[in-house]
């Protein structure tokens, strides 16, 4: 690629290549957990534009791509991964910063015709550069498995226990008292002469009766 040639055509082009979004990296802080963030570049233009991506910290961030061409009234994603950090700023506050620089580039242009020399003011580029910057936030909270009831419903939730309680204290006296009765009903029958085997039968069916509610009055103590 020509330098005056690229020279005479980011000189001639209008301010405003492309627009930014978001202006503030926002990254949920996370230790020893690499996090990313990603922002959009907007080509407002009808001419390619290229792009280099600076920020003051290098070390602590990876930038994919950090340089390209936005074709015309297209975008281009940037994605900005931060390292693992090892300890969470007492006052949440991030002093990075990123440097957003764009030149046009003629016609055509694409990856490997991007060279330093494209984005030096000093050599009478229009160089359009536009900072963001790097914002601490608290991670999302994991939603929570119960619902979480209200008062009332508490309180609601309560009373029909209670009521529920009380009703089978209620049975439960009543069968242990009906079982007393049948066990005294018993005792009386043997003590007594056997008249026929009607009488034998009928003592057969009040053992039954009282395993069954002796049964029945197990399951209710052991609820």
């Amino acid at each position: 690629m020509d330098s005056t040639t690229s020279t005479l055509f980011q000189s001639a082009h209008p301010e405003g290549l492309i627009s930014i979004d978001p202006l503030e990296l926002k990254f949920p802080l996370e230790l020893k957990k690499q996090i990313c963030c990603s922002f959009q570049l907007s080509n407002k233009s009808d001419k390619h534009v290229a792009f280099k991506v600076k920020t003051t910290n290098p070390k602590k961030y990876s930038v994919r791509p950090n340089n390209g061409i936005v074709l015309p009234r297209s975008q281009s994603n940037v994605t900005v991964t931060m390292q693992a950090q090892k300890e969470v700023p007492s006052d949440m506050q991030c002093n990075d910063k990123f440097l957003v620089q764009s030149v046009a580039a003629p016609v055509g242009a694409t990856l490997k015709d991007i060279t330093p020399e494209m984005f030096n003011k000093e050599a009478g580029n229009h160089v359009e550069e536009c900072k963001l910057k790097v914002a601490y936030v608290s991670p999302p909270r994991p939603p929570s498995p119960v619902r979480e009831e209200s008062e009332e419903e508490t309180s609601e939730n309560t009373t029909a226990a209670n009521e529920l309680i009380s009703a089978l204290t209620k049975e439960k006296q009543s069968i242990i008292q009906e079982n007393n009765r049948l066990q005294q009903e018993l005792k009386l029958l043997k003590r007594g002469p056997r008249r026929n085997n009607g009488s034998g039968g009928l003592s057969i069916y009040y053992v039954v009766l009282i395993a069954l509610l002796g049964i029945l009055l197990g399951c209710y103590i052991s609820s």
